[in-house]
């Protein structure tokens, strides 16, 4: 594992946002879903695109919190722009896990 210095760390901008809309993503290599998720006023919307089809179902994951990095540039990914990348816990198996406040807080509330 390669180490980084706390500065590296900071210039990392995790943030918590709410799921407002989940799609199916057909034209993606590997089953997704695209996400718009609200950050808040300060960063705003932002599209997503997360392999996590196999534990969350589209319904389940509206109004959910989760925990994405917001300063990553714009991905694109098959037809669709990625803005933000949401974290996860990944498994053996390649299940994701979401990251998420175990309480509701502010969206746009920064990780440290």
């Amino acid at each position: 594992m390669e180490t980084i210095s706390w500065p590296d760390f900071e210039k990392v901008e995790m943030r918590v946002g709410t799921i407002l809309e989940v799609n199916d993503f057909p034209k993606a290599r590997n089953p997704s879903y695209q996400l718009v998720i609200d950050f808040g006023p300060e960063t705003g919307i932002r599209k997503s695109s997360a392999q996590i089809t196999r534990l969350y179902r589209k319904e389940d994951l509206v109004g959910k919190q989760i925990v994405a990095v917001v300063n990553f540039p714009p991905k694109q990914i098959a037809n669709f722009m990625s803005e933000c990348l949401v974290l996860g816990a990944v498994g053996d198996n390649k299940e994701i896990v979401l990251l998420q406040p175990d309480m509701k807080v502010v969206n746009g509330q920064r990780i440290a």
